[in-house]
């Protein structure tokens, strides 16, 4: 293969599970280890992206705080979205 052309690859979808830390509420002097607290996040599209985008610019037009922080949610993959299973058969 000639140095003047590259290989392009895609790099492997990986994902990473973001949790917390909090310990627990005790006495000062109780030595206890702290609970790991797991947060649902997916990965959004570009679809979400834009989607996400256009909910805040609009949230930030009208002056709704709360339509601009579900089009950050939107983009950041942090709304639920996937997350109400629903009964198949009934």
């Amino acid at each position: 293969m000639p140095f003047t052309t590259r290989r392009r690859h895609h790099a492997p979808a990986t994902t990473t599970t973001t949790t917390t830390a909090r310990p627990y509420r005790r006495s000062i002097f109780a030595r206890r280890e702290p609970r790991v607290v797991h947060h649902q996040k997916r990965k959004p599209t570009l679809k979400d992206k834009v989607s996400g985008a256009l909910t805040r610019l609009k949230g930030s037009l009208t002056r709704r705080p709360g339509v601009k922080a579900a089009g950050t949610r939107r983009m950041r993959g942090t709304d639920g979205r996937g997350s109400h299973r629903r009964r198949r058969f009934l």
